[in-house]
């Protein structure tokens, strides 16, 4: 191994995390001005019984995912969630377990949307708009067959669901937070490299919103974010230094299936940059894998380990091994649905 190698291994991988941590403060404001509380209320008194709830919910998340990326989205829309379920007397696992679910599946559409997509399309010059008009068949399979998968599975606790009730809407605030929310859309959507742009966004919006430092280090997570970093950049380096081609022979079925497994082996962001070091035949169906596989195991994604973290600290009994159970049938009816939608 090389320093040559170590470099080329942090180049490829950084951005999506400058990325990440710029979202999450812009999150973390946005969260504080009630956005996502609100939006969520607004669901809430929508006519209808738990299920219309729970479909409502998990659209508007799989919408901030896109925008914002499943990190934050899983980060701030879980305690909204669980809140609607509980207010409305409901079973909560259906809306704990769809958070988590829901967030990796509708990561497809635009590059900010995953770290994964990032990382692997590092070697290319690709704009968000370019990048969706790819993916948004497969997004929006894999988000339908989410709400339709979680919705039988959870149909008895869905079935004694009743109907809204006229609580309180939290008070909306619209603020930086909002604003950066837009102005962060934006950037993902025209810049193919939004990275840094995004970065300095969410720290100009958390300074002038006064977040203050402690809470910004706990939206931003960098403990976390360094620690994924740090093994993504060993092992990119490690497959750089031994030249790792499992992808040069691999079609379009087998790459999302080797990335889906990678993926629970290693966590999707150093699966990515291992497979990704030689830009394989389809890099379309390796992010499908990246992107989907990770609803096989907690192990997955960093997406995932947040949930589990919120999920608890909100008094949710999140389980890895039922996460596990549900992924075993989820990943490949989604995993296979976006491949056959999908013709890149």
């Amino acid at each position: 191994m090389s320093a040559a190698h170590a470099h080329a291994a942090f180049s490829q991988a950084w951005p999506a995390f400058a990325l990440v941590a710029g979202l999450l403060l812009i999150g973390a404001v946005a969260a504080q001005e009630n956005l996502f509380a609100a939006a969520g209320a607004m669901v809430a008194r929508a006519p209808g019984g738990a299920f219309t709830l729970l479909a409502g919910l998990l659209l508007v998340e799989a919408a901030i995912t896109a925008v914002l990326n499943l990190d934050t989205a899983v980060v701030f829309m879980t305690p909204v969630l669980l809140h609607a379920a509980r207010q409305r007397g409901v079973a909560e696992d259906a809306f704990l377990y769809g958070a988590v679910f829901m967030a990796n599946a509708a990561s497809l559409l635009l590059p900010g949307a995953n770290l994964t997509n990032l990382i692997v399309l590092a070697h290319e010059n690709v704009s968000g708009v370019t990048f969706a008009a790819h993916l948004a068949g497969a997004w929006i399979v894999s988000i339908v067959l989410t709400i339709v998968f979680v919705a039988f599975v959870f149909r008895r606790d869905l079935a004694d669901g009743g109907q809204p009730h006229g609580d309180e809407a939290p008070s909306f605030r619209p603020g930086l937070g909002t604003l950066g929310v837009a102005a962060a859309a934006v950037l993902v959507l025209v810049l193919s490299r939004p990275a840094l742009p995004v970065l300095a966004l969410g720290a100009a919006v958390a300074l002038g919103a006064q977040l203050g430092a402690h809470r910004s280090l706990r939206a931003a997570n960098p403990a976390l974010l360094l620690g994924v970093l740090g093994l993504a950049v060993l092992l990119g380096t490690v497959a750089r230094a031994e030249d790792v081609r499992l992808l040069e022979h691999a079609g379009r079925w087998e790459t999302a299936w080797i990335a889906a497994g990678a993926s629970v082996l290693v966590n999707n962001l150093p699966a990515a940059v291992v497979l990704s070091v030689h830009l394989p035949t389809h890099p379309r169906a390796l992010l499908l894998g990246l992107d989907l596989g990770p609803n096989l195991a907690v192990t997955g994604s960093l997406s995932a380990v947040l949930w589990l973290q919120v999920a608890r600290a909100n008094g949710a009994r999140a389980s890895v091994v039922r996460y596990t159970l549900l992924g075993l049938v989820l990943v490949p009816v989604t995993l296979a649905a976006a491949l056959l939608i999908s013709s890149v």
